[in-house]
C-alpha cells in the first residue's frame, strides 16, 4: 500500500464540506456557476474592511534590517501584546503577551493546544453538532473525540457532558458561535460548565481543560455578544482566528491565548511555544502578524450575512422547516424534512442547491446552509426551499 493505513481510513471518511465544494465546482463546469447555488462552504464573501488594505501596504512597505527574519517561535512581542491588550478588555481580566502564542490559523492553534495537554489515550467531549475536523485533530495526537448531545435549542447539555465525563477526559470544547447552528453559549452556561468542570477535575484527579473555538466571535447579529470564557472558568484556553472577522479565511492567522489564572501556566506556556514548533507551523505568517498588530478590535461588516440570515429564516420557518435562528456565525442548521439527510442534500443538489448533511457534523437528520455568499444566491435558492417546504409540510409557504 503506497500509503498509511491510517490514511487510507481517514481520505474514505473525508469531510462533507469539502465533498459538496468539489461537487459545486463540477456542477459550475456543466451548467455555469451562476446557475448552480453553493451554500456548502464557510468561505467569507465580505470584503475585508478598509483598514485591512492601509494596514497591508504598511506592513508590507516596512524594509527594516531583518523584517523578515526568523522570530520568537511564539511570535512577535508586539503582536502578541497587542492581541493581549484587547483580550483584557473582551475577557474581563488582566491578560499578558506571555499567555498569547500566534499560530497558523484556529486550526494550528487547536493542535498547539492538543499536542501540549493531551497524552495518547486522552479524551475531548465536544456537544453535537460540530466541526468535523475536530476529530481529525485529534486523531494527530492519538487522542479521541467524545461527542455527546445538545439541547433541543443546541444549548449544552450540562447532564449530558457530566455523564460522559470519565477518567481519560483532558478537554471539553466548545465552539461559540456554534458552527453549524450559529447558537452563542449564554453566560450562565458557561458559568455552571466551569463550575462543572471544576467538581469533575477534583473527582478524576487532574485537571479538565475548557478550550474555547472561536473564529466567529465578532460575527454576531441582533446586538448579540459572545460571553467571556476566562471569566466562567481558570483552565482555559482560547483558540481563534482571523478568518472570519476580518475575512482573511487564507492568510491562516490566528492564536492560542491561555488564562492567567490556569493552576501551572508556567508550564502550560512553554509546552504551547515548544507545539508551535515540533508541528513544524514556525512561525504564523510574519506579514499577517504585523498586520493584525495594528486591527486590534476591526471587523468587517456583517450586514450582508444577516440580510441573507433573515431572508433564510423568514422563507424556512414559513414553508414549514424546523430551524433554530442563529445568533451568529453565518450557517443555519434546519432539521431535514426527511430522516435521511443525506437523500435531502441530493434532491437539493438536483435542483443546483448544494447545502451540507448534518451527518457531516454528527447529527444526522439536519443540514447544514452557509450564507456567507451574495444574496443573490440565496434569493435563487429559496424558491427550490419552498417548493420542497410545500412537497413535505403539506403546503406551508412563506
Amino acid at each position: 500500500m503506497p500509503v498509511a493505513k491510517r490514511m487510507v481510513e481517514l481520505t474514505q471518511n473525508a469531510s462533507w464540506i469539502r465533498k459538496m465544494f468539489e461537487e459545486g465546482l463540477r456542477l459550475a463546469a456543466i451548467h455555469g456557476a451562476e446557475n448552480v447555488f453553493d451554500l456548502s462552504i464557510g468561505n467569507p464573501n465580505v470584503d475585508p474592511p478598509e483598514a485591512f488594505q492601509e494596514a497591508l501596504q504598511e506592513a508590507a512597505a516596512d524594509c527594516r534590517p531583518g523584517v523578515h527574519g526568523y522570530m520568537p517561535n511564539a511570535g512577535y512581542k508586539e503582536a502578541r501584546e497587542a492581541v493581549a491588550e484587547y483580550l483584557t478588555r473582551d475577557q474581563g481580566v488582566p491578560v499578558s503577551g506571555d499567555n498569547v502564542v500566534m499560530t497558523v490559523g484556529a486550526g494550528g492553534a487547536l493542535n498547539v493546544i492538543f499536542r501540549t495537554v493531551m497524552d495518547p489515550g486522552d479524551e475531548a467531549i465536544v456537544s453535537k453538532p460540530y466541526f468535523v475536523e475536530y476529530a481529525n485533530y485529534l486523531d494527530n495526537h492519538l487522542a479521541k473525540l467524545t461527542p455527546v448531545a445538545s439541547k433541543p435549542d443546541f444549548d449544552l447539555d450540562l447532564d449530558a457532558i457530566s455523564a460522559a465525563i470519565n477518567p481519560a477526559t483532558r478537554v471539553m470544547l466548545v465552539n461559540s458561535p456554534n458552527n453549524p447552528t450559529g447558537r452563542i453559549y449564554p453566560l450562565e452556561t458557561l458559568r455552571a460548565l466551569g463550575e462543572l468542570l471544576e467538581r469533575k477535575s477534583r473527582e478524576i484527579g487532574r485537571i479538565i481543560y475548557l478550550v474555547s473555538d472561536e473564529p466567529y466571535r465578532r460575527i454576531v447579529f441582533d446586538g448579540n455578544r459572545v460571553p467571556p470564557v476566562f471569566a466562567a472558568y481558570p483552565s482555559t484556553l482560547i483558540a481563534t482566528s482571523y478568518s472570519k472577522e476580518l475575512s482573511l479565511a487564507g492568510e491562516r492567522i490566528g492564536y492560542v491565548a491561555a488564562n492567567p489564572a490556569a493552576p501551572g501556566i508556567e508550564t502550560i506556556m512553554p509546552g504551547l511555544i515548544l507545539a508551535n514548533r515540533v508541528l513544524g507551523y514556525i512561525n504564523a505568517p510574519a506579514l499577517m502578524q504585523r498586520v493584525i498588530t495594528r486591527l486590534q478590535g476591526v471587523e468587517v461588516d456583517v450586514a450582508l450575512y444577516q440580510r441573507n440570515r433573515d431572508l433564510l429564516y423568514e422563507t424556512l420557518t414559513g414553508a414549514g422547516y424546523d430551524v433554530f435562528k442563529p445568533q451568529g456565525a453565518f450557517y443555519m442548521f434546519p432539521r431535514s424534512p426527511i430522516p435521511d439527510d443525506m437523500a435531502f442534500a441530493k434532491e437539493l443538489l438536483e435542483q443546483l442547491v448544494l447545502v451540507t448533511p448534518g451527518s457531516g457534523f454528527g447529527t444526522p437528520g439536519y443540514f447544514r446552509i452557509a450564507f456567507c455568499v451574495e444574496s443573490r444566491v440565496v434569493e435563487a435558492a429559496l424558491p427550490i426551499f419552498r417548493q420542497l417546504g410545500e412537497k413535505y409540510f403539506g403546503g406551508a409557504s412563506a
